[in-house]
């Protein structure tokens, strides 16, 4: 079975509250999730994962200096982490707020390492967002984002 870490940087409360709706429909579908915050993730222990989501607020159009920072780390691991899958999500005080290039930021990181992405035709395409607390359509796109991740697991990690 696929293992996924959902890790994230909060300050607010708005990005953990993602991480938790997108964890508990990794869950349902089956996956064995681990829930972490950033600062408690260690770069070595990535190995340990099959898939990567990752949730930062967006400060001045990109990503938290937590997140960054694991990131910045990984490149001791680089080729090791490559065909895994990765995902990102952000939340922001803004429409237009930079939520968008903080989600891409986060996976240019994937994609250079190696990692598979998977884009969305409905909803956020990139990877969920909310604008402050999440409402009903940001909760609706983290559990979107969850079962879609899953389905692409199920496929990829037999």
């Amino acid at each position: 079975m696929a293992k996924a870490l959902v890790s994230y940087y909060s300050r607010s409360g708005n990005t953990k509250k993602m991480a938790e709706d997108i964890s508990a429909s990794l869950s349902n579908e089956g996956l064995d999730v681990d829930v972490i915050s950033i600062e408690q993730v260690s770069v070595d222990s990535l190995v340990l994962y099959d898939i990567f989501v990752f949730g930062s607020p967006t400060y001045y159009g990109t990503m938290a200096y937590q997140v960054k920072k694991l990131l910045d780390e990984s490149v001791k691991l680089h080729g090791k982490l490559d065909g895994k899958m990765g995902a990102a999500f952000s939340s922001a005080a803004n429409i237009g707020g930079g939520n968008e290039t903080t989600i891409l930021d986060i996976l240019n990181t994937f994609l250079i390492h190696g990692m598979i992405i998977q884009g969305d035709p409905k909803g956020d395409h990139y990877g969920p967002v909310s604008i402050g607390v999440p409402d009903e359509r940001a909760k609706g796109n983290c559990q979107r984002r969850g079962k879609r991740i899953a389905a692409l697991a199920k496929k990829l990690f037999k």
